[in-house]
């Protein structure tokens, strides 16, 4: 079994090692183009019958050329300030034209290096500008040169060219940086949001039914000596919230399951009325989409919980209408306990979930002290919703949108 399970994970390790490997791979494919461009210009200059002393300095102005183009390639360097950019730009300058005068046609290709460094480090503008000026000033001094005009047109077409590649290559290397980056941010966004929801949902699903079990248990406590047979059934009534309870914990791991707004309405009665509470119930809606009956179901049981919980109650009311393109629920009650004067609305975790997921589809969640003492929870929600307001689950759109800055830079 073991080797079934190390074969299985084998694959997500192969693709795991690739992915890590893409940063590293479009770094050795930029390094590779531009040393394939220098070698093409330094066999060029060895060509020629020249002295050691030029072929020397003409390496060393290669090398020199190489560096300059691997820090402009980079990201780093991009994001300087423009003062910063400036001076490592004009050294390639002079390594790009001085060398003309000595060297002619041989040195050519360097323009495309100096044309792509324009475009990497200054403003978009002013970059294409000049990545245009450098091909047009190696066909003119081609032309002075006197060389012949099919040659004068390849010198501005092979800067243009080298320019456009060099850039292209530094940029999509760039790009590849930031996804790898990226991706694992949204890895790790991932887990966090699975780990919050498996904390919102075992406490939106469970913290109802673990307080009917206790409420039921006080009461068959107290119902043993002088009713029995009531007391038998509201064990049967304790089980079957037990069986849900479990099967609720099962749904966790999967996913948030659909409730149903009007079986928890008749649940939230059942559960009033074994606490001796004066119960209004009061339900007039249609069929609703799955995703406002779950939000609204969920609501009401996140209300009875901390009514059964945090509360005195002795009546309650429970009312929810369907009206001008929403739904809306109300539960108010009547058990604040004296001295209370306001709510605190960062108290737990419970309210504060409620109002993400309402938000989320587009409605509003009020819940306070009334003029006359009584609080009230109220949700509405439209009648046709689709997730709407951003919340923690769509974190990782902030990560996407910052990575369209950045690649915007």
């Amino acid at each position: 079994m073991n080797d079934d399970h190390s074969a299985a994970r084998t694959p997500q390790r192969l693709a795991d090692a690739a992915e890590s490997m893409a940063p590293r791979l479009a770094r050795a494919m930029l390094y590779a183009i531009l040393a394939s461009y220098l070698l093409i210009t330094l066999l060029n200059i060895l060509s020629e019958s020249l002295s050691l002393l030029a072929v020397l300095a003409s390496m060393a102005g290669v090398l020199g050329v190489f560096a300059l183009q691997l820090l402009h390639s980079s990201p780093d360097t991009r994001r300087a300030p423009l003062r910063r950019r400036i001076v490592p730009l004009a050294v390639q300058a002079a390594l790009t034209f001085l060398p003309l005068m000595v060297l002619h046609w041989q040195w050519g290709s360097m323009g495309g290096f100096f044309a792509a460094s324009c475009l990497l480090l200054l403003p978009r503008r002013t970059g294409w500008a000049l990545y245009g000026l450098t091909g047009v000033l190696m066909m003119l001094y081609a032309g002075f040169a006197g060389l012949p005009v099919a040659d004068i047109f390849y010198m501005g077409q092979s800067t243009w060219l080298t320019g456009i590649v060099v850039y292209g290559i530094s940029r999509l290397t760039e790009l590849v940086v930031v996804v790898h980056e990226t991706r694992s941010e949204l890895a790790r966004l991932a887990v966090t949001n699975e780990r919050l929801r498996f904390a919102r949902d075992l406490h939106d699903l469970l913290g109802y039914s673990l307080s009917a079990i206790s409420l039921r248990s006080e009461l068959i406590r107290r119902l043993l000596p002088a009713s029995p047979e009531r007391a038998r059934e509201e064990v049967s009534e304790v089980l079957d919230i037990s069986r849900q309870a479990l099967a609720d914990v099962r749904l966790v791991a999967s996913g948030y399951r659909d409730m149903s707004l009007v079986q928890e309405c008749a649940s939230a009665r059942e559960v009033l009325r074994a606490a001796e509470v004066d119960a209004g119930l009061s339900v007039c809606v249609g069929e609703l989409s799955p995703a406002v009956d779950t939000v609204l179901a969920t609501v009401l049981r996140e209300g009875m919980t901390n009514l059964l919980r945090h509360s005195r109650v002795r009546s309650c009311v429970i009312e929810a209408v369907q009206e001008d393109g929403s739904v809306r629920l109300s539960v108010v009650n009547d058990g604040v306990e004296a001295g209370v004067r306001e709510v605190d609305p960062h108290g737990g975790s419970g309210l504060g979930n409620l109002g993400q997921r309402v938000r989320a589809m587009g409605g509003e969640l009020t819940f306070g002290l009334r003029p006359d003492g009584r609080f009230q929870l109220t949700a509405t929600v439209p009648s046709e919703s689709a997730p709407a307001s951003p919340g923690p689950e769509l974190q990782p759109l902030k990560v996407l949108r910052r990575l369209s800055r950045r690649m915007a830079a």
